[in-house]
């Protein structure tokens, strides 16, 4: 255990720890006694002993779910080939005994012992680089010997090695791995019978219930910490079907694809991922559902990769401006920016500008809830899509289909859009500098040929329009889901907003061929 690592953080740490001090003196010290009127002195009342704070239907211990599990949850060690070119690293040596490759605690003892022997870091940088290890957790799911784990923790892994609780060190194959997801399926045989995690329902485990991890972190083997459930449905932005439990319970570094556990000793979340300014558990830690994970582990064990449904859709969400500009009561669903002609919703009748509130029966209240439900339809199927198509509820009727894999593209996004060199005729309105495309302005933007559209040239500074995001060389579409041709039209427009009694029009706007829509305020007419 390390000090302060600053006078600051010292001196902030001493009147807590005067206050505990003084705390346990008073607690010790010898007993108070009052004056009567007779002035003899009594034993003040003794105070009443302190109610337990744990709930009534608190466990007393975990001992027999961690004495139960322990045997089912493993290790992981990964060896990633070195380095071909970069910085190297320094002369190794011998392995340090006691510590796993690749834990803090074998690095730190391996930094004292070089500085001790006095090797200088330039010449520890000059020799061959060696290959790289990496540490995590994970747990037995069939006693065949399939284990999982989390993708990033084995995905780059050239040698894959299993150590279980009674120091049963195996090698692994890995099965199959899911991105999107972040979790993997490794097979290891075993001449001994295994012991396998049985599956709990995620679903139904509510705020504030108790959960136990087990995992293996900073190498140190088996540890058991436990916590409640602090909430559902969080979304880190690591994927497109994110929808974490939030947990108190103490998760660090290495208890990556370990179990979380209700009381049941059941599993309920993989634990991925913590939210830490320092690097170690602060009491954030995040787990993926088992409703969400299994499915796709039963996928990656039975065929090795995993089959999705497509719909064919790009959406963003619905806020309270938009869902005031499209004359809905509230802002839920999955609003359509573009829709693929030959994709199923396109088949099906979805346009652009729909808000997608059911699918297949199963209400949409969040954007992020549709790529999951439409993931995890059976592909083939005819599933009922209810939607809001110009402020009117309408149901189609689509075949799911699937999904390719396929590589993500980022978004360029960049700001620095050139200014045009082509003298035009603009139009000031709702804090944008607007103009009709030429072929000018085209390629000073380097706009799309077949984007058509109002183009924005010049952003006024503090605007609302700079507020959200609106750029110079961004395209407006549409603006009340009608079409945008000249900068009149697009006056036209507003008028027609403002008259029918709305504080905001929705604009389409067309961004490097990447479509999104944007409400903007229309109370007032500078600019």
């Amino acid at each position: 255990m390390t000090g302060p690592t600053s006078g600051s953080a010292s001196r902030s740490a001493l009147p807590a720890a005067s206050a505990g001090l003084v705390a346990a003196i008073l607690a010790f010290s010898a007993p108070a006694f009052a004056q009567d009127a007779g002035g003899a002195a009594v034993p003040a009342p003794a105070a009443p002993p302190l109610a337990s704070v744990l709930p009534p239907n608190a466990p007393p211990t975990f001992a027999d779910l961690a004495e139960k599990q322990l045997d089912a949850v493993v290790f992981i060690s990964t060896t990633q080939a070195p380095p071909q070119n970069g910085p190297q690293a320094g002369p190794r040596g011998p392995e340090l005994p006691g510590f796993p490759p690749g834990s803090p605690f074998e690095e730190f003892f391996r930094e004292f012992r070089d500085r001790q022997r006095g090797q200088p870091q330039q010449q520890q940088q000059q020799q061959a680089p060696r290959p790289t290890a990496a540490l995590g957790s994970g747990f037995i799911i069939d006693p065949a010997g399939f284990v999982v784990t989390n993708s990033h923790v084995v995905s780059e892994a050239a040698e894959i090695s299993v150590t279980m609780h009674d120091g049963t060190k195996l090698p692994a194959k890995l099965v199959g791995v899911d991105g999107p997801t972040d979790l993997a399926v490794l097979k290891v045989d075993s001449k001994k019978p295994l012991v396998a995690a049985p599956w709990g329902d995620s679903e139904a485990l509510r705020v504030g219930d108790w959960v136990v991890a087990i995992g293996n972190p900073f190498g140190l083997g088996g540890s058991v910490t436990a916590g409640i459930l602090s909430a559902r449905q969080r979304d880190i932005q690591q994927g497109p079907y994110d929808d974490y439990l939030q947990t108190d319970a103490s998760i660090n570094r290495g208890n990556s694809g370990g179990p979380l556990y209700n009381l049941n000793g059941e599993v309920i979340g993989i634990n991925t991922a913590i939210y830490s300014p320092t690097g170690g558990s602060v009491g954030i830690g995040f787990a993926i559902p088992s409703s969400i994970a299994r499915p796709v582990i039963e996928q990656l064990r039975d065929h090795g990769q995993v089959r999705r449904g497509w719909l064919g859709v790009q959406v963003q969400s619905v806020t309270p401006d938009i869902a005031e500009s499209l004359g809905m009561q509230e802002p839920a669903g999955a609003l359509v920016t573009s829709v693929s002609p030959e994709g199923p919703a396109g088949k099906g009748g979805v346009r652009q500008g729909d808000v997608i509130t059911r699918f297949n029966g199963e209400s949409i209240e969040q954007m992020r809830e549709l790529p999951r439900v439409v993931a995890a339809t059976k592909i083939g199927s005819a599933v009922p899509l209810e939607l809001v198509r110009e402020g009117r509820a309408e149901t189609v009727t689509v075949t799911v289909g699937e999904l390719e894999p396929q590589e993500q593209v980022a978004l360029s996004g960049s700001s620095g859009a050139p200014r045009p060199e082509t003298t035009v005729d603009t139009k000031q309105l709702l804090g944008l500098t607007l103009s009709q495309l030429t072929p000018g302005l085209r390629d000073s933007f380097s706009i799309n040929p077949d984007v058509e559209g109002v183009v924005v040239t010049e952003v006024g500074d503090a605007s609302a329009a700079s507020e959200r995001g609106i750029e110079a060389g961004d395209v407006i579409v549409e603006a009340g889901q009608e079409p945008v041709k000249t900068p009149e039209d697009l006056n036209r427009l507003v008028d027609d907003a403002r008259s029918q009694g709305r504080k905001t029009v929705l604009m389409l706007l067309s961004r490097d061929g990447d479509l999104r829509y944007v409400p903007m305020p229309i109370e007032d007419r500078k600019g």
